[in-house]
This record gives structure tokens, sequence and C-alpha cells, in this order.
């Protein structure tokens, strides 16, 4: 079937636990839109008479989390009524459960049916609730805002206690679906590296106003342009750091991991005079998906990603786990593929082992000069997790090898030269 851009499936959802299966399945057939709630219920049409008009309902995946035990993300659980009270119409079957018309079979195939909770893996972490580490002396983990015509997101800003108003790498840290700034700190160790080597680190929340599952809008085409929705969003509170802190020029960062990998990897294309380096793990390459249809078609598959602004290779290391079953590996190598900007790059790989025992394979990417310029690390046997994270934080895998460090070193081996810069 063709899948309408215009669904709404937070609304579709909504409906459905409400038992107004009828009206969800318009929404998915595309007969009505989730912006305008049928006249069938007097609060909903209250609701729709007092919406500002215009007002655009954002797309979201709306997935719920897996247990404490792992596994995947899956849609939410349809709580059907009884048959006898069930407004289900011509939908519904002698068991009191809907009958799907044939054309909507395939989509929902995907989606999940009603009422059985069926996966389909979704870019997030299982939030943590977990108390802040306590701070070195002399360190800061401040929370921040920034705002511009796109909106306002706040950000917590780590400032090593090492940092004396000198010059210092800055590192701009994008989580995943559910994930906080400080889950993702303690998951990724990054404010302990920042202690030991120095450098500031940035961790942008997204707000769930603008993601119920607080999931970076990587697959909205409005939010993967220049200056424009979350990059804009992202590159200000990036160029705010900037002026207020002294940053070593063309020493500026970005990284993330599933969702935040994606959005890492829609900076990296969008900002190349920003950013001298990106550093992606589990995410997807930018324009690989342009609304939520073509979204889960890239987590399952890959997607077609675009070029963005970059005219030359974006330095970029890449990290995929070969069982990630929430985004399939072939994004890794579509990531990779992207930050060659067309290059003809020399390779050699490299097999090791991690002191957990994680296996991997290292791909890396050299220019005529023998600079590297790409790494693509695949770890065998990983799952959709931050390699050589820490428990104390969602979704990593403590035995793999340490993606902050090899993210790091990679970093600072590429600064960008001055006159390349245009913040």
């Amino acid at each position: 079937m063709t899948m309408k851009p215009n669904i709404n499936m937070l609304e579709a959802t909504r409906l459905t636990r409400e038992g107004r299966l009828a009206e969800a399945i318009a929404i998915l057939q595309g007969t009505l839109s989730g912006d305008h709630p049928p006249a069938t219920s007097s609060s909903s049409s209250e609701d729709a008479n007092h919406r500002p008009a215009g007002r655009r309902t954002a797309r979201i995946i709306d997935m719920v989390p897996p247990s404490a035990g792992g596994g995947a993300w899956t849609l939410p659980t349809f709580d059907l009524p009884p048959k006898a009270s069930s407004p289900l119409g011509g939908f519904a079957g002698a068991s009191g459960q809907p009958q799907v018309p044939e054309a909507l079979r395939g989509f929902l195939d995907r989606m999940g049916q009603p009422g059985s909770g069926v996966s389909l893996d979704g870019l997030a972490g299982r939030g943590s609730a977990r108390a802040p580490a306590p701070l070195p002396e002399g360190a800061r983990f401040e929370e921040r805002t920034f705002a511009n015509e796109a909106g306002s997101r706040t950000y917590k800003l780590y400032i090593p206690s090492g940092y004396t108003g000198q010059p210092v790498p800055l590192v701009v840290m994008l989580h995943g679906c559910t994930q906080s700034p400080d889950d993702f700190a303690a998951g990724t160790r990054m404010n302990e590296l920042a202690e030991e080597q120095t450098f500031l680190v940035a961790y942008p929340a997204q707000a769930q106003s603008a993601n119920v599952s607080k999931c970076w809008n990587w697959f909205n085409a409005a939010d993967q342009q220049r200056d424009r929705g979350e990059p804009s969003l992202i590159a200000g509170i990036t160029r705010q750091i900037m002026r207020d802190l002294s940053v070593e020029p063309g020493r500026v960062y970005v990284a993330g991991l599933s969702a935040g990998g994606a959005a890492a990897a829609i900076m990296g294309s969008a900002y190349p005079d920003l950013y001298a380096a990106v550093g992606v793990h589990s995410g997807l390459a930018y324009g690989a998906a342009r609304d939520m249809p073509s979204a889960f078609a890239a987590m399952r598959q890959g997607g077609a990603p675009h070029q963005g602004e970059a005219k030359q290779p974006v330095p970029t290391i890449v990290f995929h786990g070969d069982r990630d079953t929430t985004v399939n590996p072939i994004n890794g190598e579509q990531v990779a593929t992207q930050s060659k900007a067309g290059s003809d790059l020399r390779t050699t790989v490299r097999r090791g082992q991690a002191p957990g025992g994680i296996n991997y394979s290292r791909t890396v990417a050299c220019d005529d000069n023998g600079h590297p310029m790409l790494e693509h690390w695949v770890l065998h046997g990983a799952g959709h997790a931050w390699s050589g994270g820490s428990p104390s934080g969602s979704y990593t895998e403590p035995r793999g090898p340490d993606a902050s460090r090899e993210m790091m070193r990679f970093f600072l081996e590429h600064p960008k030269p001055a006159a390349a810069s245009r913040v």
C-alpha cells in the first residue's frame, strides 16, 4: 500500500486506546487528518475549534520502551473494549477484535497488530532515573537554555575542573530517544574523559513537546536543513558556548547515539564549517528518511541519503553493532559512504578484540596524504548500544571497545583550519 506522509500515528494511537478503532483506521487510511479529529466526539470537536489555525502536529515515532531485561521497543499495546461495548462498526469480527481491511494489512504488519504488542524496533533507549554521579572538585555541570526562531532547548554543559579560561575543545553530544543529558553523560562516561583530557561537553536535551519520546526528529525534512528547525537549535547551542567560554578554534565536534547519531550526521553534513569531525554511533545518514514511513523503512533496510552541504570529506568515526536489530547495520555503511563526499579514499581493515570480549573490525580510510578521514568500527555480536559504556546509563555495551575514548582520539586528530570556519 501507499503510506501517506500526513498520517498522524500519535492521534491514531490515542483513538485506538479509547476504543475508537474505526476513526483510528480512517486516519491510517488517510481519509481523516490527525489534526482534525472527527465530529463524533464533542470534546474532540471543541478542541479542534480552539486549535490555532495552521498548527502542525509534529510527526513522531512513539514507542514503548523494553523491559528492564532488554529487548525491542514496541508500539503501544492497544486496550480494545469488549465486543458488547465496542464501537468498531463494520470492522469488528466475531471475536470482538478488529477485522483489518486488506489495504491496511501490510502497513499494520510492519507497525504491530492492534492488541498484539508485536514489536517494531525503535530509535531509543531505556531512560535512567539514577542520581547523577558526584562532580570532581572544581568541575561544573550546568543547565542552560538557548532559544531562536525555531524554539528553545535546554542543555547541560560540563566544564571540567582543569578549565581556567584557556581555549579548549568542545564536544556536542546528542542523546537517543527517552534519554536525558544526565543519562547520556553517565552511559558514555564522556564527562570523565573531559575531566581527564580537559575539554567541554554539551548535551542538548530534546523537548518532549517536540517529540513525545524525546527523539531528535532526524526523519523530518524540516529538521534536516541548515539554520532551520532542530539543526538551527543545536548549532545555536554550539555557537552560544563558543561565545560564552573559550573554545579552541577549529576543535568543535558533534556525536550522538541512535536518533542522536542520525542528528549528528545531519549536523556534520549541514554545518561542515562549524564541526571539525563527527561521531555517529548506531545512527543513520543525513537524508536517509524524509518522513515517518521512510524512517521505519530506513531503520529496517537503510535509506537513500543525501550529500548535504559538504563538498569535501567530513572526518567521521562510525560505530555500529552487526547484531543491531533496531537500526540495520547497513546504515553505518551509508554514514561512512556519505562522509566521503564522493572522494576516492584508500582503506585498510584491522581486526581486534576489546578487553571485555567484543570482537570488532575497524576500517580506516585515508586521503592521498595518508591522513585518516574515516573510521568505521563494526562491533561483532553487539546490538543497539553505546560501545564501552557504563551500566549506570541506558543502552550501553560495556564489553565493547571504548567508543568515547576512540571518538575523542579521532576528533583531536582532526582540527579544522581557522580559514575553513564561518560560524
